[in-house]
């Protein structure tokens, strides 16, 4: 059991190494990172178009919930085409969709901190300078094109290094857990 644990947090630590360097990856080259997981996503919707295609001439005429599954191939394999071919515009949609939602957010935020002020709560100004900091964050991700998976990157890193630690502090401790 003990042999058992010890491989599982080794296994856990090769994972977070993992992650941590896809996200280095992701921080370094966001728009290279943004193309080559729009291919895998893409290539996975075509997969499982495909799939399911063969299902339904399979199982053609036996089940009629089968029936769905050429119209679902079709369907997934077209997203699938989409996703690859047109991954900048996809990415860029993503990305000014969540600045303009931050955008909004860090307005309203801005409106409770004045909101707050005029009833002389004590706090207003961190409220002021949090919703402003909001907008910024928002403006930023509207402008640059590389925010959103530079996020996700730092993101990654940020897990995998607690989770590495977590990991290795499991392993050395393994002993004492059983």
């Amino acid at each position: 059991m003990k042999d058992f644990l010890k491989k599982t947090g080794w296994t856990d630590v090769i994972v977070s190494v993992i992650f941590a360097l896809i996200g280095i990856f992701m921080i370094i080259k966001p728009d290279s990172a943004t193309k080559i997981i729009s291919y895998i996503i893409g290539g996975l919707f075509i997969v499982i178009g495909i799939i399911k295609i063969i299902n339904y001439y399979i199982a053609k005429g036996n089940y009629d919930f089968y029936n769905y599954d050429l119209l679902y191939g079709i369907i997934a394999i077209g997203i699938g085409l989409i996703t690859i071919t047109c991954s900048g515009l996809i990415e860029s949609l993503f990305r000014i969709m969540i600045g303009a939602w931050i955008i909004y957010s860090g307005f309203l935020r801005l409106s409770l901190s004045i909101k707050l002020h005029r009833v002389e709560v004590n706090i207003w100004s961190l409220s002021l300078i949090l919703s402003i900091l909001m907008i910024i964050g928002g403006l930023y991700m509207l402008l640059e094109s590389g925010a959103l998976i530079l996020t996700i990157g730092v993101i990654m890193v940020i897990y995998s290094i607690s989770d590495l630690v977590e990991s290795i502090i499991f392993v050395k401790n393994v002993n004492e857990l059983l």
